[in-house]
């Protein structure tokens, strides 16, 4: 992909799971330049990530998603967040348990909060999922680049069992629910 392609860039901060299911997904999105796994949402600086394995950090896995508003809003961004997880399980996503597994928001703007707020709320009254969202919604901190192995990990990694298992379901939800938002093959 070419990175001139893309103006303008703005920055999104998503964490809801493994953040290896969530760097795949956001890869594919037409207007998504960059994607970088790492943690957020803690307390000490350049966690590694065995110390947030150990959920002393605070920090949560996520993903900063550099993308393009004119070719993707972040509202299209939202809706595949919220598809591609469960909002409504407190600190787990499916056998990934505890407070690193979280879904937050960390959002970069004033229009980003609202953003989000809004769509929680249209979500819950559209009654969209079965129990309460429990999202937070939080204003970014500093985001923490994961060590290089983790970085495009799906891509590499296809083959590993927990990538077929639990990242290949996401990345066919989207291809079937959101295929008007994916990057061409040709890219």
């Amino acid at each position: 992909m070419s990175k001139q392609k893309y103006q303008n860039l703005e920055t999104a901060i998503f964490a809801n799971g493994c953040f290896w299911c969530t760097e795949a997904v956001f890869q594919r999105l037409e207007g998504v330049s960059e994607v970088f796994p790492g943690f957020t949402g803690g307390h000490i600086k350049n966690p590694p990530y065995r110390e947030v394995c150990t959920e002393r950090t605070g920090h949560a896995e996520a993903v900063q998603v550099l993308f393009d508003p004119s070719v993707i809003a972040y509202e299209a961004l939202l809706e595949v967040f919220f598809a591609t997880h469960d909002p409504t399980t407190l600190n787990r996503q499916g056998n990934d348990v505890g407070t690193r597994y979280r879904s937050e928001i960390f959002y970069t703007s004033a229009a980003q909060k609202e953003a989000s707020e809004k769509f929680i709320s249209f979500l819950e009254k559209q009654r969209i999922f079965d129990t309460p969202i429990v999202t937070v919604i939080s204003e970014a901190q500093p985001f923490y680049k994961a060590e290089e192995v983790h970085h495009n990990y799906y891509n590499a990694n296809t083959e590993q069992p927990y990538c077929q298992l639990v990242i290949d379901p996401k990345i066919k939800k989207i291809q079937k629910y959101h295929a008007n938002k994916l990057k061409s093959v040709s890219q």
